[in-house]
């Protein structure tokens, strides 16, 4: 049987020979506690910021139209929703349009954006509570408490688009019943209103025509969207809904790999610890290790030694603050610890969602600034001179 390289072999008898140095026990202790805080910091900041992001994310696609299509100036809109609703992939195509108006109640008025479409609410209004056999505007909750209106009661829109009389531009305003309330949520603005085309006609400026397309799902959408292209006319835009949320999905990765970078300098100074830990180690084996030198033991071969002790502190260090980590990530998740304020924020808990490949991203990264710091520390062994370190 061939025996162990001699690193692996003298690794164990030098880790244990630590516990008897009370200054390198600590710094050994120091380290790789310094190293499994980093590493467990990091794992929970990336679960909270995951567990986060999902339910922001989650938010605001169910409340993003999935495909939006701006026509050019004088396209034909119904012709085309039509032969686009018999594309593979499409499930439902509608026309809309969209301008800033005005809305008016018991002499309050707020400013909102108009949504005018031609068969149902779009994905934008959730949860809509409708008033059967009412037709007229659909309200945000929070704009309506705002208005003092409720279901069934008559409001003034204004519209962007004036009409010319001799005595001037005058604002075209409509009486229109609230035919029902619809959830804002906390992740957008409530100043907007969705009523039927027909009944916005006159109202809204002429401009280009736009669709809204749903599909079977988001990456169904990014897949119809190609196929979209082809069949419309030039000057079309077709919007996915990462395109509609492209900023928002930018700065969630920005903040994510800012979170990284900061949380890992604990990790980084832990690290650094290890070297004086490992320098402090070799000063007090100097003769033994100039011993081994004498003996034939290359200095490559002690450099080798050194850095499976660091990998031994440093690794074990990172393996435990991953699993703790983890373990708490779960906890946390799993019993709702981390309270939030309902009234300000979408969620009344802060979720924590553990990422498998993130954990791993977190302890190799760990593992491998260990190993340069271990490497970086054996740095001395090079210039040992085997004779004068026995006399030492």
């Amino acid at each position: 049987m061939r025996p162990l390289p001699l690193a692996w072999q003298l690794a164990p008898r030098f880790a244990r020979s630590t516990r008897r140095d009370a200054a390198t026990s600590f710094l050994s202790a120091v380290a790789a506690g310094g190293i499994a805080l980093g590493v467990a910091a990091l794992v929970l900041a990336l679960a909270a910021l995951s567990g986060l992001q999902q339910a922001l994310r989650a938010e605001i696609l169910a409340r993003t139209p999935q495909l939006e299509i701006e026509l050019p100036p004088g396209a034909d809109a119904g012709r085309l929703a039509t032969e686009l609703a018999a594309v593979d992939g499409v499930e439902f195509v509608q026309r809309f349009a969209r301008a800033r108006g005005w809305l008016l109640a018991a002499g309050v008025a707020r400013e909102v954006e108009v949504v005018a479409f031609s068969e149902r609410l779009p994905r934008s209004f959730p949860d809509a509570e409708l008033v059967a056999g009412v037709e007229g505007v659909v309200v945000g909750d929070d704009l309506a408490a705002r208005l003092g209106v409720r279901p069934g009661d008559r409001v003034e829109l204004v519209g962007a688009r004036p009409t010319l009389t001799p005595v001037g531009p005058q604002p075209r305003m409509r009486s229109l019943a609230v035919a029902g309330l619809f959830t804002s949520g906390r992740t957008e603005r409530g100043d907007r209103v969705a009523l039927p085309l027909d009944l916005a006609a006159g109202l809204l400026p002429a401009g280009a025509p736009q669709l809204e397309i749903a599909t079977g799902g988001l990456d169904t959408a990014l897949a119809v969207a190609g196929r979209l292209r082809a069949l419309l006319p030039p000057g079309s835009v077709v919007r996915t809904w990462q395109d509609l949320n492209r900023p928002l999905f930018f700065a969630l990765h920005l903040e994510r790999a800012v979170m990284f970078a900061a949380v890992s300098l604990i990790v980084v100074v832990a690290a650094l610890v290890l070297v004086a830990d490992l320098a402090l180690l070799q000063s007090s084996r100097w003769r033994e290790l100039g011993a081994l030198a004498a003996m034939g033991a290359a200095p490559r071969e002690l450099g080798r030694l050194f850095t499976l002790l660091g990998l031994i502190v440093g690794g074990g260090g990172a393996l435990a603050g991953g699993l703790l980590g983890v373990v708490v990530a779960r906890l946390l998740d799993r019993w709702h610890l981390v309270k939030l304020p309902a009234q300000v924020y979408f969620l009344d808990y802060l979720p924590f969602a553990v990422e498998w490949l993130e954990v791993g991203t977190v302890l190799g990264v760990a593992l491998l600034l260990t190993f340069l710091c271990s490497r970086w520390g054996t740095r001395r062994l090079a210039e040992m001179r085997p004779v004068e370190a026995v006399r030492r």
